[in-house]
């Protein structure tokens, strides 16, 4: 069986991880890459040896499938012509900035028979795989996604571009509606969210507790569950899960102090650790080649999106007022 024949439109930071993983893979070649920046385009070919373009229709006819990462506002119309050329595309989160836009790229796909994938990278990170084992009845959840601010992001803020990830894995750890979205936010170093909290209600009851922040000197991904008989702290950066049980907590009067004493047994969950970039690419290009279903349903993406644009819309309201 030939090799699958993959490009790469838009080459930052993201776009080089996709191509580093993508010239690993077995059965790919990266057969072009494309990027408006003539300096990028060197310094890639010099690095990898790939056909270089500064237009995504110069992959027409070359490739088999495509993975986008151009900037947000960019999504839409790169991944529309890829669809329109028979191309399968993965495109980097968000889909689009616009709902509309999104569900008119997943029907285009559907249309034309060919594997639509949105990059939710966080998917694939075996402590979120985990996750889905242990966790049945969520109460609460809560995640903080924050580090410091970087010049790199320049058309997303902090909804879009980070907090995106913990919605999309907030609602499918607690499978329920959205009832009820309060949102408090700042605008610190751009003009754009540097500083979202965002608590969410569901139908079911559940809670859910974001903060995503890129005005923070220290860099913390997390994501804690509290059901009535456990409480599951997961550690993006090391891919580690603990789980407490059987707590009991008391606290002590001494002569000068008040102090506080927990006792709990807590469990750390084996997770098996490989790179989520390189399960996704192999997760999409399995679909596209195969016709393996995809993990996630597209009703599913498209109402990640629709939390994040509602979270977004109630931010830039209140900033505006």
């Amino acid at each position: 069986m030939p090799n699958v024949r993959a490009g790469v439109v838009g080459i930052g930071r993201m776009g080089e991880y996709h191509v580093g993983v993508l010239s690993e893979m077995q059965g790919v070649d990266i057969a072009g890459v494309v990027d408006v920046d003539s300096q990028r385009r060197k310094a890639i070919h010099d690095t990898f040896g790939a056909s270089t373009y500064a237009d995504c229709m110069d992959l027409i006819g070359k490739v088999d499938v495509a993975v986008v990462a151009v900037p947000t506002n960019m999504h839409y119309p790169v991944a529309k012509q890829l669809l329109n050329n028979g191309i399968h595309v993965l495109l980097e989160k968000p889909c689009a900035n616009d709902l509309n836009h999104a569900r008119e790229l997943f029907q285009l796909a559907q249309d034309k028979n060919l594997t639509l994938h949105i990059g939710h990278i966080e998917r694939f990170n075996g402590a979120v795989q985990e996750l889905h084992k242990i966790v049945e009845t969520p109460i609460f959840v809560e995640c903080k996604r924050m580090g410091p601010f970087t010049e790199r992001i320049k058309d997303d803020g902090v909804v879009l571009d980070i907090m995106i990830h913990d919605i999309d894995i907030i609602l499918n750890l607690i499978k329920s509606k959205v009832t009820t979205t309060h949102v408090l936010g700042a605008s610190v170093f751009s003009e754009k969210d540097d500083l979202v909290s965002a608590q969410l209600e569901f139908e079911n009851g559940c809670i859910a507790n974001i903060v995503a922040s890129r005005a923070s000197q220290n860099k913390i991904r997390t994501l804690s569950v509290t059901q009535k008989d456990s409480f599951v702290v997961l550690d993006y950066t090391d891919q580690e899960i603990y789980v407490h049980r059987k707590s009991s907590s008391e606290h002590q009067m001494s002569k000068g102090s008040l102090r506080y004493k927990q006792e709990s047994l807590v469990e750390r969950i084996f997770v098996h650790k490989d790179n989520p970039l390189k399960l996704e690419l192999q997760h999409f290009i399995d679909c596209a080649k195969n016709g393996s279903p995809r993990n996630v349903a597209v009703n599913d993406e498209l109402y990640s999106l629709e939390i994040a644009l509602d979270i977004l819309d109630q931010f830039n309201k209140k900033r505006n007022k």
